[in-house]
């Protein structure tokens, strides 16, 4: 599941930021190409806005002919996007022809096959797994602005794809909606109905999140140095 329905605001473009061009191609094309094309990946689920239809199909034609992608229109918040992505594959989860479901920000255009793969078999393994980098140099803050001193452990900062068994990630996101609860993000929401811990494995330092302006250069150099002939 890549999702691609959010608005992008915050990068000052004229259009959803995931259909800009990075290296030749729309942001969104690079994972999804990456996701529909790596081992133990039967299908790729595109979760779009309903006004950047012609921008998602132009894409596929052009850049993604030939894979497997079937497109589901999203909803106001990212949590309901997820779950329509997941009622369009519910019949396939309950048949057990779909048994994990990787959910993936089209805004992370560098994710890579080795790192797919190593949430998806985590996910198999543990029944969730999310990707994570560490981040050092954090510290605490009280509400009136000062620090403190804390142990905080080892911090992390959370990627995509975050990878689950899929009729558990359907149930706690059909509980939820039920429910009126919206989780920080899918593991969230998954750990607060069933309890399940979520094995975090490791990221990786170039899958950046494409947010703002300069985000979208650093990724294209990010590209470059990936393409340039090693000596």
């Amino acid at each position: 599941m890549v999702l691609a329905s959010g608005s992008g605001v915050r990068v000052g473009a004229d259009r959803n930021k995931v259909y800009l061009p990075l290296g030749g191609r729309p942001i969104a094309a690079w994972s999804l190409r990456t996701l529909a094309s790596a081992p133990g990946v039967g299908v790729a689920v595109l979760v779009i806005r309903p006004q950047d239809a012609d921008l998602a199909d132009a894409m596929l034609t052009d850049e993604l002919a030939g894979l497997a992608v079937e497109v589901v229109p999203g909803g106001a918040a990212r949590q309901d996007s997820e779950l329509m992505a997941l009622r369009h594959l519910a019949p396939r989860i309950t048949a057990g022809a779909i048994d994990v479901v990787l959910i993936h920000d089209a805004a992370r255009p560098l994710v890579t096959t080795d790192l797919v793969t190593r949430v998806l078999h985590a996910a198999r393994a543990s029944g969730g797994a999310v990707p994570g980098v560490p981040r050092a140099g954090l510290m605490q803050v009280s509400e009136d602005g000062t620090t403190a001193e804390a142990d905080l452990g080892p911090l992390m900062a959370m990627q995509t794809p975050q990878g689950f068994a899929a009729q558990p990630l359907l149930d706690s996101y059909e509980r939820a909606a039920a429910d009126g609860f919206y989780g920080t993000d899918t593991a969230a929401c998954v750990t607060h109905y069933t309890g399940a811990p979520v094995r975090c494995v490791p990221g990786e330092e170039r899958n950046i999140k494409v947010t703002y302006p300069h985000d979208l250069m650093v990724a294209a150099q990010l590209l470059a140095v990936a393409d340039r002939p090693q000596p």
